[in-house]
């Protein structure tokens, strides 16, 4: 039984991989998600050295408190990404050069504030901290700074987050990647929340056409006024 049991595990652990949890998240796969959580979580408790598992439930947990943010519900975005924090913390101590883990480790913390605006001052720090050090050690990753740009499109402009520091950085993202369907897409909602709508359906529209089965994304543009 426990052969069987332990065999099951493994599958859901390596069923949920990156490119997985990314095509669940394009799904708003609350469900998928949720059991790639669970199943990460038990494997990464057994194996508390194992940097990449470790990184792969921060992940988990990161893309989980995106669809709920994405679908509403702040509270489950919030727990989400507090139970995913330390996990990204151990990857990060495990692998202090891999500017991916810090990454995540930002992402979560940012990923708090929105459920609780009077934790921002305490995660705001980390989020910064823990993006700046990724774009150190990965300056010409495109998604260090798409993901500094979430930020700061979630940060009170008195933290120092904002809709015009979240453009900068979503430009500097589609300057490094052109082909960034997620780059586009949150240019497109800062756009729109600066009040360009016109600019912000051509960012949203060219994001779709780059990942069509974004669902998010599909959303967002009819929600977008012509002008």
């Amino acid at each position: 039984m426990w052969i069987t049991t332990l065999l099951a595990l493994l599958w859901l652990v390596q069923a949920a991989g990156p490119a997985d949890l990314l095509k669940a998240r394009d799904r708003q796969d609350l469900g998928a998600l949720q059991a790639a959580v669970a199943s990460l979580k038990q494997a990464a408790a057994k194996s508390a050295a194992d940097a990449n598992l470790q990184y792969r439930l921060a992940l988990a947990g990161s893309l989980l408190a995106e669809v709920a943010l994405e679908r509403g519900d702040r509270t489950l975005a919030q727990k989400a990404a507090e139970e995913a924090i330390p996990a990204a913390r151990r990857a990060v101590d495990l692998r202090p050069d891999a500017s991916e883990h810090h990454r995540v480790l930002g992402v979560l913390c940012g990923q708090v504030i929105p459920g609780n605006l009077m934790l921002a001052a305490k995660y705001a720090r980390c989020a910064a901290s823990a993006l700046q050090k990724a774009i150190e050690l990965a300056p010409n990753s495109a998604m260090n700074y798409l993901s500094r740009g979430i930020g700061n499109y979630y940060l009170p402009a008195a933290f120092g987050g904002g809709v015009e520091p979240a453009l900068q950085d979503f430009r500097k993202a589609i300057e490094l990647d052109g082909k960034s369907a997620e780059a586009y897409l949150w240019l497109g909602l800062a756009l729109r929340k600066a009040g360009q709508n016109a600019e912000a359906r051509k960012a949203l529209q060219r994001s779709l056409e780059l990942n069509p089965n974004r669902i998010w994304t599909k959303q967002q543009l009819a929600k977008t006024p012509a002008s």
